[in-house]
């Protein structure tokens, strides 16, 4: 478990980054990544972020409303859900996240905790106020990010 502090938005940006270059850099097919957090710490953000710095150009959504959002590009399948809103834990299911891809598939799900079933995750970030920064806890699987080095 990794425990670092996050005192801005661009130390978030920075983590962001890091984790987008440990993404392009695996070779796994598939990476489910968990957030959790009250509102307002940084979990959209940090999203944002990881796409932003994986290659995305475009603007990036929210999926409060939608519950998922899509991004595909060079080679990727990106899926950011949003489970907040959703009283139903089954919803994710209409998503097919399990779904075989000719891509890299890069699962991103905020308020996993409201899922019926636990889902297993490759790395699960926990955000959590500190005074003015965030306290970020990062818990890695199996290694697949073997030699992790967040700079945030």
């Amino acid at each position: 478990m990794l425990d670092i502090f996050l005192k801005d938005e661009s130390a978030t940006n920075d983590l962001g980054k890091s984790i987008a270059k440990l993404i392009l850099e695996s070779s796994l097919e598939s990476i489910e990544i968990h957030l959790n957090g009250n509102l307002g710490t940084g979990k959209t953000f940090l999203t944002k972020s990881i796409l932003k710095n994986s290659g995305w150009e475009r603007a990036v959504k929210s999926p409060t409303y939608t519950l998922c959002e899509e991004y595909e590009f060079n080679k990727m399948l990106f899926l950011h859900i949003d489970l907040y809103r959703t009283e139903e834990a089954e919803d994710i299911l209409i998503f097919d996240l399990d779904r075989k891809i000719n891509a890299k598939k890069i699962i991103i799900i905020e308020w996993p905790e409201r899922l019926k079933n636990d889902r297993p995750f490759d790395m699960k970030i926990s955000f959590e106020y500190k005074e003015n920064s965030r306290e970020v806890k990062i818990d890695v699987k199996n290694n697949i990010f073997d030699g992790i080095n967040i700079n945030a």
